[in-house]
């Protein structure tokens, strides 16, 4: 997969994409004053009292601190507010008041930008819930076709939850099951790009329970990430941000 990536159209597309390895909803500076308005995050229950503003940008930039920028499409504000705000059930709820064009960073596989955003302003808090207004670039076809899932070694997906400032340690969710010693994932590291690898430690035969349990693993890299593709043994795609089973807001 490595040298299937290395200087191939699909890597030269990738660095030149905009494309978010971090969440596109940001909580406020201040975080979330209770467990209940924290549930409410969670569970997407927010309800709108005010006006949104009926006009955006068709395009905005995304400009990174290197100085280069790629124009994106920009989303209005009501779409941007039902991105997030999914239910509205009868549990804790946020109440949305108003909404502003602003900016924000975000990481992304790039490294950092500077993103325009809608700011949100939130009953009961002073700093705004912010959610980026540009769309990701589309994600080119890979150079490779995927694996067979549990091939290779007990081959499995992988989804980034995070990386350190200096890109050097990447924290990944793997899965597994209830009759093993857990996830282990592994890199593979070249000058172009670098390789998660994930897979089970000391699967057990016998009965077993139908579970699968998310885990938090910590990668160590020879050297910051940089500019490389992080990518995925099993897909053959970059690794994506996102829940399991769920649309990555790397590329949805």
């Amino acid at each position: 997969m490595a040298d299937a990536w290395a200087e191939s159209a699909t890597a030269n597309a990738w660095s030149r994409g905009y494309y978010p390895m971090a969440d596109v909803l940001q909580k406020p500076a201040s975080g979330w004053h209770n467990k209940a308005d924290d549930r409410a995050f969670d569970t997407k229950n927010f309800v709108l009292s005010g006006d949104l503003p009926a006009t955006a940008p068709a395009h905005a930039k995304v400009t990174w601190g290197n100085g280069n920028h790629l124009t994106r499409p920009f989303i209005g504000a009501k779409k941007a507010y039902q991105s997030f705000a999914l239910d509205r059930s009868a549990g804790p709820r946020l109440t949305v008041t108003a909404a502003k064009l602003g900016t924000t960073t975000i990481e992304t596989s790039q490294g950092p930008a500077t993103v325009p955003a809608w700011l949100f302003t939130v009953e009961g808090y002073d700093t705004p819930l912010k959610r980026v207004g540009v769309t990701p670039s589309k994600l080119p076809d890979p150079p490779i076709g995927p694996a067979r899932q549990g091939s290779a070694g007990g081959l499995r997906s992988v989804l980034l939850a995070g990386a350190a400032m200096d890109r050097r340690v990447i924290t990944v969710k793997a899965t597994h099951g209830a009759c093993d010693d857990g996830p282990t994932v592994k890199a593979l590291e070249t000058n172009e790009n670098v390789v998660l690898h994930a897979s089970i430690a000391g699967p057990r035969s016998g009965p077993c329970s139908a579970e699968m349990i998310e885990q938090r693993l910590k990668v160590e890299l020879r050297k910051p990430l940089g500019d490389r593709a992080l990518l995925d043994a099993l897909t053959g795609q970059p690794v994506p941000y996102g829940e399991p089973n769920g649309q990555s807001p790397s590329w949805a």
